[in-house]
């Protein structure tokens, strides 16, 4: 699991593409790289997603690109030849425990519960992403994982803002968030890239 800590190092933000146009690609991953937001996950939620992986990483060789939203063991393969660099899933099953092995991609494996949390951790995932953050009890229930759990640490993703992620910041046992605040759909209609980095560069800066 080292690999997918040190890339979670990266910066305090994750944001979570939902890429509905191909042209979008390149200037957004540059715009987030240029506020300091290098590591991107590209939701596998429209049918250009990894097309639009393949042309981020050839030409923003800067951003660790990984895919999220992967729910079946065949998801790992396209992904890997696609070329990312991990894979976010917001649960996991046993098959898909196996394809991320097949795969070698490291795998950000989604938990909500202390039993889920358990089963992963059996399976072997140390860090974990928690998910429906918000939903599932916010910053109060990660705080109350960290006693029986010390060793886990964990990415929240779901339903944070910018108002909100400095509580889950502040938690010794988060390496990061994930978050779509800094890409409004508004922005990505307009086109207007400048304004992406702006947000970008206020979320790479939360931690402080």
């Amino acid at each position: 699991m080292t690999p997918l800590r040190e890339i979670l190092k990266l910066a305090p933000v994750i944001p979570v593409l939902t890429i509905e146009k191909l042209e979008h690609a390149v200037p957004l991953a540059k715009a987030l790289c240029n506020g300091g937001l290098r590591v991107l996950e590209v939701t596998l939620r429209t049918p250009i997603a990894l097309a639009a992986v393949r042309e981020m990483i050839g030409a923003v060789p800067e951003a660790v690109v990984g895919v999220g939203t992967l729910t079946r063991a065949a998801d790992f393969a396209p992904c890997r030849k696609a070329g990312a660099r991990f894979a976010v899933s917001p649960g996991l099953i046993p098959e898909m425990i196996q394809a991320a092995r097949d795969s070698g991609l490291p795998l950000l494996p989604g938990v909500m519960t202390p039993s889920e949390l358990m089963a992963a951790r059996a399976a072997g995932f140390d860090t974990l992403k928690f998910f429906p953050a918000s939903a599932a009890g916010g910053p109060a229930l990660l705080r109350a994982f960290a006693a029986p759990f010390p060793d886990v640490v964990f990415c929240p993703t779901g339903g944070i803002t910018r108002a909100t992620a400095r509580d889950y910041l502040t938690l010794k046992n988060v390496a990061c968030i994930g978050g779509s605040w800094m890409v409004p759909a508004e922005l990505l209609a307009a086109e207007d890239w400048t304004a992406v980095e702006a947000l970008a560069r206020d979320a790479a800066g939360l931690r402080g």
